[in-house]
């Protein structure tokens, strides 16, 4: 439960930085929703990497390569989810764009949770 409360505490900080640069690209720049999507799923993305990895899943050892392509995998999987919930909520719900980018955020956030949890983060059985 404890890692699950730190994974939402770093969710937080990335889920407020992607929504500023998706409003920021969407309103500001006049970027297409799902341009603007991309980018704030890269910003965030940097933000939440090192977060994740030494707050929420205590990952220490030599394993950052292995582990950063991992969670790369994983978001991005996690960035399609978002990406189809966004365009059902804009073009179909017609929901504004970002209200549905603050509510495709939070649909995609258990499939980045299981993912880093159980493949990214795994602890590994130890070789003694």
């Amino acid at each position: 439960m404890a890692q699950l409360i730190r994974f939402m505490t770093v969710g937080a900080a990335g889920y407020v930085v992607n929504l500023a640069v998706y409003a920021v690209g969407v309103h500001g720049a006049h970027l297409d929703y799902r341009l603007a999507a991309a980018a704030a799923f890269c910003f965030a993305l940097s933000t939440t990497f090192a977060l994740n990895r030494r707050y929420t899943f205590e990952a220490t050892g030599g394993r950052l390569h292995h582990e950063a392509g991992r969670y790369l995998l994983v978001s991005l999987v996690g960035f399609a989810t978002n990406l189809l919930a966004l365009q059902l909520l804009v073009d179909v719900a017609m929901l504004a764009k970002v209200p549905a980018q603050a509510i495709a955020i939070v649909i995609a956030a258990p499939v980045n949770f299981v993912g880093q949890r159980y493949w990214t983060f795994a602890r590994q059985p130890s070789s003694a």
